[in-house]
Protein backbone atom coordinates (compact mmCIF):
# COMPACT_ATOMS: atom_id res chain seq x y z
CA UNK A 1 0.00 0.00 0.00
CA UNK A 2 1.37 3.50 -0.97
CA UNK A 3 2.26 6.12 1.48
CA UNK A 4 -0.54 8.35 -0.23
CA UNK A 5 -3.19 5.53 0.29
CA UNK A 6 -2.30 4.87 4.08
CA UNK A 7 -2.49 8.20 4.96
CA UNK A 8 -5.91 8.22 3.37
CA UNK A 9 -7.04 5.11 4.92
CA UNK A 10 -6.08 6.73 8.53
CA UNK A 11 -7.77 9.91 7.95
CA UNK A 12 -11.03 8.23 7.05
CA UNK A 13 -10.51 6.15 9.87
CA UNK A 14 -10.20 8.73 12.09
CA UNK A 15 -12.98 10.51 10.41
CA UNK A 16 -15.51 6.91 11.11
CA UNK A 17 -14.53 7.11 15.31
CA UNK A 18 -15.14 10.60 15.71
CA UNK A 19 -18.71 10.51 13.98
CA UNK A 20 -19.17 7.09 15.61
CA UNK A 21 -18.45 8.71 19.02
CA UNK A 22 -20.42 11.52 18.78
CA UNK A 23 -23.44 12.52 20.92
CA UNK A 24 -26.53 10.07 19.70
CA UNK A 25 -28.99 12.99 18.89
CA UNK A 26 -31.53 12.92 16.46
CA UNK A 27 -32.99 15.44 14.58
CA UNK A 28 -34.58 18.53 15.98
CA UNK A 29 -37.74 16.56 15.85
CA UNK A 30 -37.17 14.41 19.26
CA UNK A 31 -38.07 11.00 17.86
CA UNK A 32 -39.98 8.39 19.47
CA UNK A 33 -38.29 7.36 22.80
CA UNK A 34 -36.08 9.84 23.49
CA UNK A 35 -38.19 11.67 26.40
CA UNK A 36 -40.25 9.33 28.84
CA UNK A 37 -43.64 9.57 29.39
CA UNK A 38 -44.19 12.31 31.91
CA UNK A 39 -42.49 14.58 30.17
CA UNK A 40 -44.42 13.88 26.86
CA UNK A 41 -47.51 14.88 28.62
CA UNK A 42 -46.13 17.46 30.19
CA UNK A 43 -45.16 19.14 26.86
CA UNK A 44 -48.67 18.09 25.48
CA UNK A 45 -50.78 19.93 27.74
CA UNK A 46 -48.52 23.01 27.53
CA UNK A 47 -48.86 23.20 24.38
CA UNK A 48 -53.08 23.48 24.28
CA UNK A 49 -53.91 26.96 25.16
CA UNK A 50 -51.58 28.01 22.27
CA UNK A 51 -53.16 25.21 20.25
CA UNK A 52 -56.49 27.23 21.35
CA UNK A 53 -55.45 30.52 20.62
CA UNK A 54 -54.17 29.37 17.21
CA UNK A 55 -57.50 28.04 16.36
CA UNK A 56 -59.70 30.95 16.95
CA UNK A 57 -57.03 33.35 15.20
CA UNK A 58 -57.24 30.85 12.59
CA UNK A 59 -61.03 30.98 12.26
CA UNK A 60 -61.67 34.75 13.00
CA UNK A 61 -58.63 35.29 9.60
CA UNK A 62 -60.84 33.89 7.57
CA UNK A 63 -63.80 34.32 8.43
CA UNK A 64 -62.85 37.67 8.05
CA UNK A 65 -61.31 37.11 4.67
CA UNK A 66 -61.96 33.81 3.01
CA UNK A 67 -59.81 34.75 0.98
CA UNK A 68 -56.70 34.37 2.94
CA UNK A 69 -56.53 30.49 3.17
CA UNK A 70 -54.35 30.41 0.08
CA UNK A 71 -51.76 32.61 1.84
CA UNK A 72 -52.37 30.39 5.19
CA UNK A 73 -52.05 27.13 3.23
CA UNK A 74 -48.91 28.15 1.60
CA UNK A 75 -47.00 28.99 4.99
CA UNK A 76 -48.38 26.08 5.75
CA UNK A 77 -46.93 24.70 2.64
CA UNK A 78 -43.43 26.47 3.42
CA UNK A 79 -42.87 24.96 6.86
CA UNK A 80 -44.08 21.65 5.49
CA UNK A 81 -41.31 21.36 2.77
CA UNK A 82 -38.29 23.05 4.12
CA UNK A 83 -38.74 21.98 7.81
CA UNK A 84 -38.67 18.10 6.01
CA UNK A 85 -35.47 18.93 4.27
CA UNK A 86 -32.67 16.92 6.62
CA UNK A 87 -29.14 18.05 6.43
CA UNK A 88 -26.55 15.77 8.07
CA UNK A 89 -24.65 17.23 10.56
CA UNK A 90 -20.69 16.89 10.76
CA UNK A 91 -21.23 16.06 14.98
CA UNK A 92 -23.28 12.84 14.00
CA UNK A 93 -26.68 14.89 14.18
CA UNK A 94 -29.04 16.03 11.24
CA UNK A 95 -30.31 19.52 11.26
CA UNK A 96 -32.94 21.12 9.08
CA UNK A 97 -34.70 24.35 8.64
CA UNK A 98 -38.15 25.48 10.43
CA UNK A 99 -39.99 28.24 8.06
CA UNK A 100 -41.89 28.98 10.89
CA UNK A 101 -40.98 32.29 10.46
CA UNK A 102 -43.01 33.71 7.86
CA UNK A 103 -46.13 32.43 9.15
CA UNK A 104 -45.03 34.07 12.18
CA UNK A 105 -44.40 37.42 10.51
CA UNK A 106 -47.49 37.43 8.72
CA UNK A 107 -50.13 35.49 11.08
CA UNK A 108 -48.67 36.30 14.11
CA UNK A 109 -47.56 33.38 16.04
CA UNK A 110 -50.94 32.08 17.45
CA UNK A 111 -51.92 30.80 13.90
CA UNK A 112 -48.83 28.89 13.84
CA UNK A 113 -48.94 26.90 16.30
CA UNK A 114 -51.96 24.93 14.24
CA UNK A 115 -50.04 25.05 11.01
CA UNK A 116 -46.65 23.86 12.70
CA UNK A 117 -49.09 21.23 14.53
CA UNK A 118 -50.34 19.69 11.20
CA UNK A 119 -47.29 19.67 9.14
CA UNK A 120 -45.45 17.43 12.71
CA UNK A 121 -48.61 14.70 12.22
CA UNK A 122 -48.02 14.43 8.76
CA UNK A 123 -44.12 14.14 9.10
CA UNK A 124 -44.55 12.06 12.00
CA UNK A 125 -47.03 9.45 10.27
CA UNK A 126 -45.43 9.68 6.71
CA UNK A 127 -41.79 10.32 6.86
CA UNK A 128 -40.86 9.19 10.36
CA UNK A 129 -39.66 12.19 10.82
CA UNK A 130 -40.51 13.02 14.98
CA UNK A 131 -42.99 10.92 16.73
CA UNK A 132 -46.04 11.05 17.44
CA UNK A 133 -45.61 10.50 21.72
CA UNK A 134 -43.13 13.86 21.26
CA UNK A 135 -45.42 15.85 19.31
CA UNK A 136 -46.18 18.06 21.89
CA UNK A 137 -42.60 18.49 22.81
CA UNK A 138 -41.61 19.27 18.90
CA UNK A 139 -44.48 21.33 18.59
CA UNK A 140 -43.87 23.50 21.61
CA UNK A 141 -40.09 23.88 20.06
CA UNK A 142 -41.32 24.28 16.57
CA UNK A 143 -44.78 25.57 16.51
CA UNK A 144 -44.82 27.71 19.36
CA UNK A 145 -41.47 29.22 20.84
CA UNK A 146 -40.14 30.04 17.49
CA UNK A 147 -43.09 31.73 16.15
CA UNK A 148 -43.21 33.58 19.04
CA UNK A 149 -39.69 34.67 19.13
CA UNK A 150 -40.12 35.31 15.52
CA UNK A 151 -43.23 37.90 15.74
CA UNK A 152 -41.29 39.29 19.06
CA UNK A 153 -37.91 40.50 16.72
CA UNK A 154 -40.39 41.87 13.65
CA UNK A 155 -41.89 43.71 15.64
CA UNK A 156 -39.03 45.16 17.51
CA UNK A 157 -37.24 45.66 14.91
CA UNK A 158 -40.20 47.51 13.30
CA UNK A 159 -40.57 49.88 16.57
CA UNK A 160 -36.94 50.52 16.12
CA UNK A 161 -37.38 51.52 12.23
CA UNK A 162 -34.88 49.09 11.17
CA UNK A 163 -34.99 48.38 7.48
CA UNK A 164 -38.19 46.13 6.73
CA UNK A 165 -35.79 43.26 4.75
CA UNK A 166 -33.62 42.91 7.60
CA UNK A 167 -36.08 42.94 10.12
CA UNK A 168 -37.79 40.31 8.27
CA UNK A 169 -34.34 37.87 7.93
CA UNK A 170 -33.67 38.51 11.69
CA UNK A 171 -36.98 37.19 13.04
CA UNK A 172 -36.84 34.20 10.66
CA UNK A 173 -33.14 32.93 11.23
CA UNK A 174 -33.64 33.73 15.23
CA UNK A 175 -36.70 32.14 15.02
CA UNK A 176 -35.33 29.20 13.49
CA UNK A 177 -32.40 29.02 16.01
CA UNK A 178 -34.53 29.95 18.89
CA UNK A 179 -36.00 26.21 18.21
CA UNK A 180 -33.02 24.42 18.77
CA UNK A 181 -32.09 26.31 21.43
CA UNK A 182 -35.99 25.11 23.02
CA UNK A 183 -35.18 21.36 21.68
CA UNK A 184 -31.46 21.05 23.48
CA UNK A 185 -33.56 22.29 26.53
CA UNK A 186 -35.97 19.84 26.25
CA UNK A 187 -33.75 17.08 26.13
CA UNK A 188 -31.27 18.52 28.92
CA UNK A 189 -34.27 18.49 31.09
CA UNK A 190 -35.24 14.87 30.36
CA UNK A 191 -31.20 13.53 30.28
CA UNK A 192 -28.76 15.48 32.85
CA UNK A 193 -27.57 12.20 34.75
CA UNK A 194 -23.70 12.89 34.35
CA UNK A 195 -23.92 16.73 34.13
CA UNK A 196 -26.73 19.95 35.61
CA UNK A 197 -29.17 20.73 33.48
CA UNK A 198 -26.90 23.50 32.06
CA UNK A 199 -24.18 21.96 31.12
CA UNK A 200 -26.26 18.99 29.54
CA UNK A 201 -27.93 21.84 27.38
CA UNK A 202 -24.93 23.24 26.39
CA UNK A 203 -24.02 19.60 25.15
CA UNK A 204 -27.39 18.96 23.35
CA UNK A 205 -26.62 22.51 21.65
CA UNK A 206 -23.24 22.30 20.50
CA UNK A 207 -24.36 18.88 18.63
CA UNK A 208 -26.63 21.19 16.90
CA UNK A 209 -24.93 24.89 16.19
CA UNK A 210 -22.39 23.50 14.00
CA UNK A 211 -25.02 22.64 11.32
CA UNK A 212 -27.79 24.94 12.34
CA UNK A 213 -26.60 28.28 12.71
CA UNK A 214 -25.49 28.41 8.99
CA UNK A 215 -29.29 26.93 7.87
CA UNK A 216 -30.56 29.57 10.27
CA UNK A 217 -28.78 32.39 7.98
CA UNK A 218 -30.12 30.48 5.15
CA UNK A 219 -33.70 30.52 6.26
CA UNK A 220 -33.64 34.27 6.92
CA UNK A 221 -32.26 34.65 3.48
CA UNK A 222 -35.16 32.23 2.17
CA UNK A 223 -38.09 34.16 3.96
CA UNK A 224 -36.84 37.45 2.77
CA UNK A 225 -36.99 36.43 -1.12
CA UNK A 226 -40.48 34.51 -0.12
CA UNK A 227 -42.00 37.71 1.07
CA UNK A 228 -40.51 39.74 -2.30
CA UNK A 229 -42.21 37.31 -4.59
CA UNK A 230 -45.36 37.65 -2.23
CA UNK A 231 -45.32 41.40 -2.70
CA UNK A 232 -45.19 41.06 -6.85
CA UNK A 233 -48.25 38.48 -6.74
CA UNK A 234 -49.95 38.47 -3.74
CA UNK A 235 -50.58 42.45 -2.50
CA UNK A 236 -54.22 41.75 -2.32
CA UNK A 237 -54.22 39.27 0.42
CA UNK A 238 -50.90 40.98 1.78
CA UNK A 239 -52.87 44.60 2.19
CA UNK A 240 -55.86 42.27 3.98
CA UNK A 241 -53.50 41.37 6.79
CA UNK A 242 -52.18 44.49 7.05
CA UNK A 243 -48.65 43.73 5.97
CA UNK A 244 -48.30 46.17 2.90
CA UNK A 245 -49.97 48.88 5.56
CA UNK A 246 -46.57 48.62 7.67
CA UNK A 247 -44.05 47.92 4.27
CA UNK A 248 -44.87 51.18 3.04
Amino acid sequence: MRKNEKRILAAAAALALAFGAAPNVSAMHIMEGYLPGGFCVAWGVLCLPFLAAGFFSIRRALEQRRNLITLLAMSGAFIFVISSLKIPSVSGSCSHMTGTGLGAILFGPSAVSILGLIVLLFQALLLAHGGLTTIGANTFSMAIAGPFVSWGIYRLCQKTKLNRRASIFLAAALGDFCTYCVTSLQMALAHHEDATIGGAFAEFLAVFAPTQLPLAVIEGILTVLIVMGLETYAKPELRAIGFLKEAK
